[in-house]
């Protein structure tokens, strides 16, 4: 069972060209889903029928998973007998009779500009960790890229002379500007901080743990949350929540939507006009009235 759901998270780095994140996604979904008919005695999911895979998502209702957990859940099956069906190892897919839930969307919680402010002055510029810190929280407002793309950047993604940064997901890139700000707390952490956290390591990440290793989105998750309580900031604050400010604060001052989907790197523009309903910026309504999917 293992093999054959390794099979498949191979053939989506190696083909379809997913990233690891997505991989590892779906390694997940697939592996509690695996594991639950395990325990049932069925040790080849490739013999599951329509009914079984029916059983499995009422198991996630009774658990109460949230609406968007079960979705992922069902992608993450007919993806896998998909690929099982396009490689002949099962004649159907059985899990073409799945339904996802309907997801109440929710629109994203971003920061004022003045809470932006507030967090962004919170790193100190007198310790390699603060300068560390100071250049990613600056990068990450500054070009709102995700915050797996942020620790796994490295020195030559980052151009000071043109203030821009090369993104890469996957077997993307994509190229964001950043501003002065941005500009100001790299080349001083570049400068000052980044070999002493290295400590004699070699590597051309560009923002190293205390340890000189890769830094972990949790490590990331824990500075933030720790700066977004010095700062004041009451609302939940999340690694998203700078790119989703990021995007709004842009289009309210302004910007062409078509520009910020491609910093964010969305592949649908749908996904970026949810950022019109977040702030008072007359394209706003314009899209409102104009985009039969902006309501």
């Amino acid at each position: 069972m293992t093999a054959q759901i390794e099979g498949f998270i191979t053939y989506l780095k190696d083909v379809e060209k997913k990233s690891d994140n997505t991989a590892s996604s779906y390694r997940c979904d697939l592996s509690k889903f695996a594991e639950y008919f395990s325990v049932r005695g069925i040790a080849d999911i490739n013999t599951l029928g329509s009914g079984e895979l029916e059983g499995y998502i009422a198991s996630l209702h009774a658990k109460d998973f949230k609406a968007a957990t079960i979705s992922r859940n069902i992608a993450s099956i007919k993806g896998y007998y998909d690929y099982a069906v396009h490689n002949g190892e099962v004649a159907e897919n059985p899990a073409h009779t799945l339904k996802a839930p309907k997801i109440e969307k929710k629109l994203p919680q971003i920061l004022t500009t003045e809470e932006t402010d507030k967090l962004l002055a919170q790193p100190g510029n007198t310790t390699p960790k603060g300068m560390r810190d100071k250049a990613m929280l600056e990068l990450l407002y500054a070009t709102g890229i995700r915050v797996s793309e942020l620790i796994s950047l490295t020195v030559p993604d980052v151009n000071l002379k043109t203030s821009i940064l090369t993104c890469h997901e996957g077997d993307k890139k994509r190229q964001i500007p950043f501003e002065s700000n941005a500009k100001e707390a790299l080349i001083n952490y570049l400068r000052f901080g980044r070999e002493r956290l290295l400590a004699g390591n070699n590597s051309d990440i560009l923002f190293p743990n205390c340890n000189g290793s890769t830094m972990s989105r949790q490590g990331f998750w824990k500075l933030l949350k720790a700066y977004g309580k010095a700062a004041g900031i009451e609302s939940e604050l999340t690694p998203h929540t700078l790119r989703h400010s990021f995007a709004a604060h842009l289009i309210e001052n302004g910007a062409d939507i078509k520009s910020v989907q491609e910093m964010l790197g969305h592949s649908d523009i749908s996904t970026t006009l949810i950022y019109t309903k977040l702030t008072s910026n007359p394209l706003r309504e314009e899209y409102e009235k104009a985009h039969p999917r902006a309501k």
